[in-house]
């Protein structure tokens, strides 16, 4: 516990620090660092929470990840991309119940036709979306996997102003174990530096728990978040799916699920410590592994949310890992039931409202 005390008493940790504390294993430890996360994150950033409704607008993908239930080998779902009335009155639906931002996830896809339907969908949700309350219409978040410039140059002209696109993990060997040889480390690292040029809000994250990763792994990566000076971080625990390759994996995340989830807790927590102002998501994955996954992300530093708008009818040809949960339910039961759950730990809601980084308002 003195260790632990002196570590949280430094202005700045170290990448020993780091593993020390995500190397915590007492309740008592844990709590504490828990607790000292949440003051800096009031400190820092305030107790609000930030909705972000999301709409996964298509699962069509030419990529084939080895973890992912949307990749184009697998056989077993639905493919779809809905239509743009079908979108823009998700969209509405979150104008007129003050979430305020949107997040458009999608399989990645780099053909024309696909990059100016997003532009053109992206133009339409702003110009629908403005009111009193919007008066620039629906903040967005795009998550549409790696792009040229260009491309991202025309995203950012048609109106998104946030990205996420996460790194996975930046142990390069590790990356190219979780990959095809299609997809580069270095590739996925000069996206993140389009995007930062170009003036999105950059957000990326990692998975928690993949087979093989070490704590100095994730040290690593929170380190890298700091050097790449990011303002939001999506970041869950690796969950496996059926549909992969990667199901191999799947007696070893059974009998690591309690360790990945509070891992992935810990790493919100020392990421609120390192980062301090930045946005950081409590993800759909946590409450994946525990029903009361998300709040506990909340109580740990988290202080962003994404209430599922993707149609009841499309959700389950959207599966990412197994046992995701809100696949069943209408878009009004899971956007209530999201905001009861966080006011049940009673922290305020920031309705109407972008929730931009205010890392990146300070750098601007």
């Amino acid at each position: 516990m003195e260790k632990l005390t002196k570590i949280l008493q430094k202005d700045n940790l170290t990448k020993e620090d780091i593993v020390f504390l995500l190397s915590l294993e007492e309740p008592e430890s844990i709590e504490m660092l828990r607790s000292y996360a949440y003051n800096i994150m009031r400190a820092n950033v305030g107790e609000y929470v930030y909705l972000r409704g999301l709409i996964e607008f298509s699962n069509i993908c030419v990529n084939d990840c080895y973890y992912c239930g949307i990749r184009k080998s697998n056989r077993n779902i639905k493919r779809y991309t809905l239509e743009s009335d079908e979108i823009l009155e998700c969209a509405r639906f979150a104008a007129q119940n003050g979430y305020g931002s949107i997040v458009l996830q999608s399989g990645e896809r780099r053909d024309p036709q696909f990059i100016d339907y997003i532009c053109r969908i992206i133009e339409e949700i702003k110009s629908t979306t403005k009111s009193e309350n919007l008066p620039n219409g629906l903040g967005i978040t795009l998550c549409v996997g790696e792009q040229t410039y260009a491309t991202y140059k025309k995203f950012f002209e048609a109106g998104a102003h946030r990205y996420l696109l996460r790194i996975e993990t930046t142990n390069p060997s590790l990356f190219a174990r979780i990959h095809p040889a299609d997809i580069s480390f270095e590739k996925r690292m000069e996206c993140l530096f389009y995007l930062k040029e170009i003036g999105f809000q950059v957000g990326t994250g990692v998975m928690i728990g993949l087979p093989t990763q070490t704590v100095e792994d994730l040290a690593n990566d929170l380190w890298f978040f700091k050097e790449l000076d990011a303002d939001m971080i999506g970041m869950g625990p690796y969950i496996v799916h059926r549909d992969t390759p990667f199901n191999i994996y799947e007696k070893y995340f059974l009998e690591n699920k309690r360790k990945i989830y509070l891992m992935s807790l810990k790493m919100i927590a020392v990421a609120r410590i390192l980062l301090k102002d930045v946005n950081i998501a409590s993800t759909t994955a946590l409450q994946a592994l525990y029903p009361l996954g998300r709040e506990e992300g909340l109580r740990f530093g988290a202080n962003v949310v994404m209430p599922l708008l993707t149609p009841s009818s499309y959700r389950r040809n959207y599966i990412l890992y197994d046992g995701k949960p809100c696949v069943d339910e209408f878009t009004n039961d899971c956007g209530e039931c999201l905001i009861s759950r966080i006011e049940k730990i009673h922290r305020p809601i920031g309705f109407d409202n972008w929730g931009d980084s205010l890392h990146f308002k300070k750098k601007h």
